[in-house]
């Protein structure tokens, strides 16, 4: 199993994700009707003849059981048969429990989205690169330890705090929490491969922490309560992507400042922020975050460049007239 095998996502940094994904509450456990997954059922589903981890047989390695209302998979972990899937969608049914994947050393991605999971929890699996389960009801991130995971996906969940995944993930390359319930960035350390980070739709206040993330490329933002760009140092030396769009609570000038701080920033997505009323907006990002190529989708003008380094000059003279000020003073 080669690196190629499997691409973790990547998300497009031009797309602000307009639509709704939320979470179908329709039928509760107690309304289920039990649908174990059979073997007849499952053979429909598999595909992709594979030569086996030795090297010495052929395989069926893939099993897609999307929207069948199955609400148990403990036939996976009863035949030999199935032991060398690599690729899994058990995505849109209504299950509850994950234990029996433990049988599958050798899966690569799994996918199951849109179920009625309350954890994320499952032994090592020493393979795994892609775990998918957004649309789910997990509260939590502990149990997630996978040596390869190098993209994990819990968007739209319940989760308020992340925990656990520090030191047990030392691949992990992509993480999507969107539309959780966090509040703050603890938790998020111990990440030293980590590029792609999407806390879009929480109640974030602060990016303070942030920085610890030092291999950081992409991050989302979108849709909080930020108040502050605590967080945005220079520690953050490779930070290209920075999405706040939409946090209404951002308004104070003053906080734009601390852009200056991200060297390598070239796109900015500020739209529907408070500091969007600021008088000359463009011109005043741009003074601070000289990199810049774009803000809002837009290129900036070279009359724009020319107008934010009139700006950061004057800045600069302004407030070395108020240093001597000071130290005549003195």
């Amino acid at each position: 199993m080669s690196d190629s095998d499997v691409e973790p996502p990547s998300p497009d940094p031009d797309v602000d994700d307009d639509e709704d994904n939320e979470h179908d509450d329709e039928g509760d456990a107690g309304d289920l009707v039990e649908f174990p997954l059979t073997k007849k059922l499952a053979a429909k589903g598999l595909s992709v003849l594979a030569k086996t981890g030795d090297g010495l047989e052929h395989a069926f390695v893939r099993l897609q059981m999307v929207d069948k209302q199955i609400t148990d998979i403990s036939i996976i972990s009863c035949y030999a048969c199935y032991v060398h899937i690599r690729y899994l969608d058990l995505s849109e049914n209504c299950l509850k429990d994950l234990t029996p994947i433990h049988a599958l050393n050798f899966l690569l991605t799994l996918k199951a989205d849109n179920n009625l999971l309350t954890t994320a929890k499952l032994d090592e699996l020493p393979f795994l690169r892609v775990m998918s389960l957004a649309n789910n009801r997990i509260e939590t991130t502990e149990g997630i330890s996978h040596p390869q995971l190098h993209a994990l996906n819990l968007n739209h969940n319940q989760v308020s705090e992340v925990s656990g995944l520090a030191g047990n993930n030392p691949l992990l390359d992509t993480i999507e929490l969107r539309a959780n319930q966090l509040t703050s960035l603890k938790g998020l350390t111990d990440l030293p491969c980590l590029r792609k980070l999407c806390l879009a739709e929480n109640s974030l206040t602060t990016l303070e922490g942030l920085d610890e993330l030092t291999t950081l490329q992409w991050v989302h933002v979108r849709d909080n309560k930020l108040v502050s760009l605590d967080g945005m140092t220079s520690n953050l030396a490779v930070l290209q992507y920075l999405n706040l769009r939409g946090n209404v609570t951002l308004v104070k000038t003053e906080e734009i400042s601390k852009l200056q701080n991200l060297h390598m920033l070239r796109a900015l997505v500020l739209k529907g922020c408070g500091v969007e009323e600021i008088e000359d907006y463009r011109i005043e990002v741009l003074s601070y975050a000289r990199r810049l190529e774009r803000l809002d989708k837009d290129p900036f003008t070279d009359d724009e460049r020319q107008e934010a380094e009139e700006k950061q000059a004057e800045r600069k003279a302004m407030a070395a007239d108020a240093l001597g000020a000071t130290e005549t003073e003195e």
